[in-house]
């Protein structure tokens, strides 16, 4: 998977900008707040119609623009694809692939996958479960388009139940509406939990075998997929699971409407990281849980690498500044093959790496160097 050549209008503090990479490795240079963020941010956007930063389109258009625009040419599965993103204050963005307008954001990932390593991502393992659910959905959206359009069902119907919970006692006609709800919840949820347990199973071997690689053979690192207790076999079938899951909500219906929130659910799902058979979010050191967060990574974009048959675009962000010397060898080490992009403030930095292309982002603009 390749980006060939990426043009922008009125993304962020890109005016008009428009750039060809080479296949390899793209290092982005520039000193802080000038735009290399947003340009991996542009890149990382064609691949799934998200930010990771933005929680709407409209943080990503221009002050001084109503509308923005991405376009990236595109080698992928052998073939050629021109992908565009109009984005629009106040109306629906418009999503195409060859001039065909798509129905949904997930037929992006049938062009492009991206594996995004930011610094934010080295305390992965201390932070919540948020932070690991986060990570998990990012990339099964790109790896499994049912996933996407699940997941964004099951967020309609969190909201709204929560909404009926915590308007309960002002509006009590709404509870007739709360039990269909929660079994929609469920039957969509059995969905999520059942690729997620597949994914976390799979992320699992690939990731040991990467942890032990860095960290000479001294330490054995473990993933555990934790969903809703009753689940004894979330590896189930999602229609196995479902049944399942909704008696567990059921069980938890009264102490939801006390609480007035959502109690039970794939809404709080965890991927228990150990090293050495302890919890690395409570026991690991500083520099053990960085080592964790890039094996986590690395292992993901081996995941579609033998999902697809190629490598996805890796983009990352000003990550090597964060880690020491060794973890900096480790990770230029593992990125052969693929294309690349590496954001940094000090090209010499990279002075080891044989970069195929390099490039200059100042106010907004990039050129050549």
């Amino acid at each position: 998977m390749i980006v060939q050549n990426l043009a922008l209008d009125g993304f962020r503090n890109y005016d008009r900008a428009s750039v060809s990479f080479c296949p390899g490795v793209n290092v982005i240079c520039g000193e802080n707040a000038q735009g290399k963020t947003n340009l991996l941010e542009a890149v990382f956007y064609l691949s799934g119609a998200r930010s990771h930063r933005a929680r709407a389109d409209r943080e990503l258009i221009g002050f001084d623009r109503d509308t923005a625009s991405l376009s990236a040419h595109i080698f992928s599965r052998e073939r050629d694809f021109t992908v565009e993103a109009i984005l629009r204050r106040g109306a629906r963005r418009t999503l195409t692939v060859n001039g065909v307008k798509l129905r949904a954001a997930a037929e992006l990932s049938g062009v492009m996958h991206t594996v995004l390593f930011c610094p934010e991502d080295l305390m992965l393992i201390r932070e919540g479960a948020s932070a690991r659910r986060k990570f998990m959905d990012l990339s099964l959206c790109q790896l499994r388009p049912r996933y996407a359009a699940a997941l964004a069902e099951y967020r309609r119907l969190y909201e709204h139940k929560t909404r009926i919970l915590r308007d309960q006692e002002e509006k009590p006609s709404l509870l007739d509406t709360l039990d269909d709800f929660s079994q929609r919840m469920a039957r969509i949820g059995a969905i999520l939990i059942h690729y997620r347990a597949r994914y976390c199973r799979e992320l699992s071997g690939q990731a040991a075998l990467i942890h032990q690689d860095f960290s000479g053979g001294r330490e054995i690192l473990k993933l555990r997929y934790q969903t809703v207790s009753s689940l004894s076999n979330p590896l189930q079938p999602a229609s196995a699971l479902y049944p399942l899951l909704w008696e567990h909500m059921q069980n938890h219906r009264q102490a939801e409407l006390e609480s007035r929130c959502c109690l039970s659910g794939p809404h709080k799902d965890d991927i228990e990281v150990e090293l050495g058979g302890r919890s690395a979010r409570q026991f690991a050191s500083q520099g053990q849980a960085r080592t964790a967060a890039l094996s986590l990574k690395l292992a993901d974009r081996e995941l579609h690498r033998e999902d697809t048959g190629e490598y996805p675009v890796l983009l990352l962000d000003d990550v090597l500044s964060e880690l020491d010397r060794k973890r900096q060898s480790f990770v230029l080490n593992r990125i052969k093959g693929g294309q690349v992009f590496i954001t940094c403030c000090e090209e010499e930095k990279l002075e080891a790496l044989d970069a195929g292309a390099a490039f200059r982002v100042e106010h907004g603009s990039i050129r050549s160097t």
